[in-house]
């Protein structure tokens, strides 16, 4: 027991170990790592097989949506869009009957999925608790910037050169932010994509 090193994906986890009964015993962060070969920037038929030839894409994905992850931030950030913009939810089964959102069930498929993130223009991931969200780095390994709050790991793998991290849910906030991410063109793909490079699983699990 003595030889006991405890091991989390995110120094926010980390932090917490290290407060708790936990800290007598040695303790280190490995970050979560991807596949970056099935994780990178994809051509595909998504955005004509759904409309969105002209339309500025807000993605998120999720296994299981709630409050947790924020599904309420995009239906309330759906009401303020312009016509200019779309939500597309992947992993939601059910209808959420909102004229500028498009659900999509789960998929199994991850060169599907790959093909999607590549599609967004912005990743938008509202989570309220998370450890190392893979998905922030699935997005940035396809070349799509990332906004997502100051909550848990999630913040971890971002910086000024892939996205954005907001301190509070305010949605009007959110959608000025997404607008002057876009417009800006300051945040280019193969940044995105470099910052990811940080986080091959073959790099990380030897």
């Amino acid at each position: 027991v003595n030889n006991l090193i405890i091991v989390t994906p995110s120094q926010w986890l980390l932090k917490l170990v290290n407060q708790s009964f936990l800290k007598e015993y040695d303790s280190i962060c490995i970050n979560n790592g991807i596949d970056l070969s099935i994780f990178s920037p994809r051509h595909s038929d998504f955005r004509k097989k759904y409309g969105l030839e002209n339309k500025r894409v807000i993605l998120g994905v999720a296994f299981e949506w709630g409050y947790r992850k924020g599904l309420d931030i995009f239906t309330k950030l759906s009401r303020i869009l312009d016509s200019r913009y779309v939500i597309v939810l992947i992993g939601y089964n059910g209808q959420l009957h909102i004229e500028n959102l498009i659900t999509i069930g789960r998929t199994n498929n991850q060169i599907e999925l790959a093909e999607i993130y590549s599609a967004a223009d912005v990743f938008l991931n509202p989570t309220r608790e998370d450890n190392f969200p893979t998905v922030n780095i699935e997005a940035l390994a396809c070349g799509t910037p990332v906004v997502t709050f100051d909550n848990g790991g999630s913040k971890e793998m971002i910086d000024e050169t892939c996205g954005i991290v907001l301190a509070d849910e305010d949605v009007e906030t959110i959608k000025s932010t997404i607008d002057e991410l876009i417009d800006s063109n300051k945040i280019k793909a193969q940044a995105c994509r470099n910052k990811a490079l940080e986080y091959d699983y073959k790099k990380k699990f030897k």
